[in-house]
């Protein structure tokens, strides 16, 4: 659980750090960054350990921001790519991205329509180029 609250932090502050995506999170969530890394380190936890520490509708969550471009996911796979794979052994961080790539792609067909490809981790531009976004 320690190493899943040092990868959430470490990802989501990546994540403000980043010149794309920092401004949509931080319109998203102001002053409530704390309980959001709570949630997030109790959704991984679910997600990887099967704690069932998380309940909510992460779908609905994410439909509900505006201004989300293909551009946005190939940020947000390949800073996660990179955080886990700095914390964990290879075989670990590859479970942990194709986790986040699963989630990334629901995510995407709710906001595009279309299926990202992955090629690297970060392929998610070429999808939506290809479908017209």
């Amino acid at each position: 659980m320690e190493s899943l609250t040092e990868l959430v932090h470490g990802f989501y502050a990546a994540v403000r750090a980043d010149a794309l995506l920092g401004p949509v999170f931080e319109n998203a969530l102001r002053d409530r960054w704390e309980p959001h890394l709570a949630r997030m380190v109790d959704f991984w936890s679910t997600v990887a350990l099967g704690s069932k520490r998380f309940r909510g509708n992460v779908f609905g969550k994410h439909m509900a921001l505006q201004g989300v471009t293909p551009a946005h996911f190939a940020v947000w796979v390949r800073l996660w790519g990179e955080q886990t794979e700095r914390l964990f052994a290879p075989e670990v961080a590859r479970d942990l991205q194709i986790t986040a790539h699963g989630i990334a792609r629901n995510l995407f067909l709710g906001y595009f329509g279309t299926q990202p490809v992955f090629g690297n981790g970060a392929d998610v531009e070429g999808a939506s180029s290809a479908a017209g976004h």
